[in-house]
């Protein structure tokens, strides 16, 4: 007897500084669209890029933020951004970082999640407040309907910054362990997908064969060299003006600021055995070891 799949249901709404997930409820799915997940700064802009290059067959000079906006940010004018999508024509790949019982669910489309180990998310966190302009703070913070405490520049300390993130779960964020975790519980339904950055970085061409694979692009043999040449860090920084919101113009250095380093391991030398030890077992006890071991070293999920 065939068992039939129980799909996830939207079981509240999640509204801060940065989000709106109400949006979700006024947007119409299509049968083919691709949903890219992640908690923030795990990979995001890499895998918006990758998709788009599958989907456009390598093609130069894609303008990745205004074909696949984050749908859920809430300072986008909201009809605005669903009547753009609306206009699509090409298949439709757009970006969230709602944990999955803020966020609608189609069981027709297909959902692609990123992680990144945690120490990870948080250096490339810091960069992205510490270098944020002053226009970016007032967006954030002074476009109506904010709800919640308004965001604030972190410290230059790095480690501070990460401690303080660590043990308040994702401040000034939102939560991390909760978004990792309820996108790991749904891991075996056959339109998810879970990535891991440290994979990407090892196989590229690997790891983007198998996402063209499951979502069902076919892809010319001579696109593949373009494809994974577009998809390099190099490529992407020399061409960041594509591929950061707005031009990067709310970062100080601009574009090359938002698509800063997209390396590992930079807190190796700054976070102390003790910080190492209480980062691990807050992840063991908030996500269970197997999740845990994946979130620090990727692999098969």
């Amino acid at each position: 007897m065939l068992q039939r799949t129980s799909w996830p249901q939207k079981t509240r709404e999640l509204h801060n500084h940065h989000m709106d997930s109400t949006v979700w409820n006024a947007f119409r799915f299509r049968a083919d669209d691709i949903i890219i997940g992640t908690y923030a700064k795990s990979g995001t802009t890499w895998t918006q890029q990758i998709i788009s290059q599958l989907i456009f067959g390598g093609a130069e000079g894609i303008d990745v933020p205004g074909l696949s906006p984050w749908l859920d940010m809430r300072i986008m004018p909201r009809a605005e951004m669903l009547a753009g999508l609306e206009a699509q024509t090409h298949r439709r790949f757009i970006k969230t970082h709602l944990p999955v019982d803020a966020l609608v669910f189609s069981p027709g489309a297909k959902y692609v999640y990123i992680v990144r180990d945690g120490r990870d998310v948080a250096w490339s966190l810091h960069n992205h407040l510490y270098y944020g302009t002053d226009e970016f703070y007032r967006l954030i913070n002074d476009t109506p309907g904010r709800v919640g405490p308004a965001l604030e520049r972190p410290p230059a300390d790095i480690r501070r910054f990460f401690l303080d993130w660590l043990e308040r779960d994702g401040y000034p964020l939102w939560s991390f362990w909760e978004n990792i975790r309820t996108w790991w519980n749904i891991r075996h339904l056959p339109n998810v997908m879970l990535l891991h950055f440290a994979d990407l970085k090892a196989d590229p061409a690997g790891k983007i064969r198998e996402l063209a694979e499951f979502l069902d692009i076919a892809v010319a043999d001579d696109a593949w060299p373009r494809i994974l040449e577009h998809c390099s860090f190099d490529y992407m920084k020399r061409n960041a003006d594509k591929s950061a919101p707005l031009g990067g113009m709310l970062w100080e250095g601009g574009a090359g600021r938002f698509i800063n380093k997209g390396t590992n391991g930079r807190w190796r030398d700054v976070l102390t055995d003790a910080d190492n030890r209480r980062y691990r077992q807050l992840s063991i006890e908030q996500l269970g070891a197997d999740c845990a071991t994946w979130l620090e070293r990727g692999g098969r999920a």
